[in-house]
């Protein structure tokens, strides 16, 4: 009995031996999270225009740690150390209106040949350029097929580089609008996804674009200058159907863009509680100042009219963009330049696609040319951006606990903000994307 007992609980051990063996063979590994110290030269903070210098930036995985003098800061244990002793370091900049997923030489009727399929690949090459020209941030605001929110799951899951993306999928807009497909002929029967009338069916829409991935919803208030058949100055969603959109949106957690140039479009959208207006170039007195009494956010778009007006004579564009792209330019930039000293509050945005992606930064020289400061021009693009996008608390600052996306150019942008153009570093959740800088 007592040998019999022995070797029950000989056997019994070796299986609780076994058990916590495989049990540990099966845990995985711990592996501590990457640590990484940047010495800058210069910080710029953009909340208050301080260019700090002699800054330490530790970051931690994809988060900012702490942001102060390298002189203060303590060693930081198995830390990558990254010099930046000549350079400015700021926030990784935001896009508040890209089109990801479409090319300027896509777009009229070159665009009716290309696939959703095609359009995300497309979408993968653009969104490496942008995060190359610095900017860590797009909201995506237009795409077909979903596209852009198949390509912001593709950046998500690190499968190919690219900002972060806040996509709207397909823009709503009303039968025969501009984000209707105005271009084949009536036996076609073609209609873009976007496309509802009524209270009722506008309602239905939010909550389709949000079924399928959508985190904003863009709607056409207006016409506008690339499509066919519409006037840029007229109203198209009525002011029912875009607060049952907005109103619907928002319970959702979704805010709402709103393309629109004419003054009653524009009008008509605020009054509705959009978040913010795209464009905006055919305003009047009275657009802006309801833009400033519901605090309404304004995304120019200008830096197109510039690129267009050297370039739109050698591209093979329809007659009706040619007209209505003279007419939007001979009067935009002195629009928003009203808009600027009437203290609306504006967050950058470049309308890329329409003109080629990578040159986003070419906005700031624009803004600053129509009364902006380099600093509040840097603002529209972080802070104020960030606040659109109701991301305050991740990006926009460098900052503890906010993602460490950062960029560094050279020179000090405050005094010449053209620097921002030639972004010679940059960073996106704590990987380096970027670093000219690297021997």
């Amino acid at each position: 009995m007592i040998y019999e007992a022995r070797q029950m609980l000989f056997r019994l051990c070796s299986a609780v031996m076994l058990m916590t063996l495989t049990m540990a063979a099966q845990s995985p590994t711990v592996t501590a999270p990457r640590r990484v110290v940047i010495r800058a030269g210069h910080v710029l903070d953009v909340k208050t225009g301080n260019m700090l210098t002699g800054q330490a930036i530790v970051i931690e995985g994809d988060k900012i740690m702490s942001v102060g003098p390298a002189a203060d800061a303590q060693p930081v244990p198995g830390a990558e150390m990254i010099d930046l002793p000549n350079s400015t370091v700021l926030p990784g900049l935001i896009d508040a209106h890209t089109h990801l997923t479409a090319d300027p030489k896509n777009l009229g009727y070159e665009g009716l040949g290309i696939s959703t399929p095609r359009e995300a690949l497309i979408g993968a090459r653009n969104a490496r350029v942008t995060l190359q020209a610095g900017f860590t941030t797009v909201r995506n605001v237009g795409a077909g097929g979903y596209s852009d929110v198949a390509l912001r799951d593709a950046i998500n899951d690190g499968d190919v580089p690219g900002p972060r993306m806040m996509v709207s999928g397909p823009a709503m807009g009303i039968t025969g609008g501009h984000c209707d497909d105005n271009l084949l002929a009536p036996e076609f029967h073609a209609t873009e996804l976007g496309v509802a009338d009524g209270v009722d069916a506008v309602r239905h829409k939010v909550r389709e674009n949000i079924k399928y991935g959508a985190d904003l919803i863009k709607i056409c208030a207006t016409g506008g200058v690339l499509s066919k058949g519409d006037d840029p100055n007229a109203s198209q969603y009525t002011r029912e159907e875009m607060k049952a959109i907005v109103e619907e949106a928002h319970r959702l957690g979704r805010k709402v863009a709103a393309h629109a140039h004419g003054a009653e479009g524009v009008t008509w959208a605020s009054d509705a509680g959009v978040d913010s207006v795209e464009h905006g170039h055919l305003m009047d007195d009275n657009s802006i100042a309801m833009l400033k009494k519901n605090g309404t956010y304004i995304v120019p778009t200008l830096y197109l009219m510039e690129w267009n007006r050297e370039n739109l004579s050698k591209r093979n564009v329809p007659d009706y963009v040619v007209r209505k792209m003279q007419t939007v330019s001979a009067v935009g930039e002195n629009i928003l330049k009203k808009a600027f000293a009437g203290g609306v509050k504006v967050a950058f945005g470049t309308d890329a696609a329409v003109y080629p992606h990578g040159l986003n930064a070419h906005e700031f020289a624009v803004y600053v040319r129509l009364g902006m400061t380099p600093l509040q021009a840097i603002q529209t693009a972080t802070i104020n951006g960030a606040d659109l996008l109701g991301w305050s608390n991740k990006v926009g600052t460098l900052e503890p606990g906010k993602w460490a996306d950062l960029i560094a150019v050279d020179g000090d942008p405050l005094k010449d903000v053209t620097t921002l153009e030639q972004v010679k570093f940059v960073m996106k959740g704590g990987e380096v994307a970027k670093n000219a800088y690297a021997k």
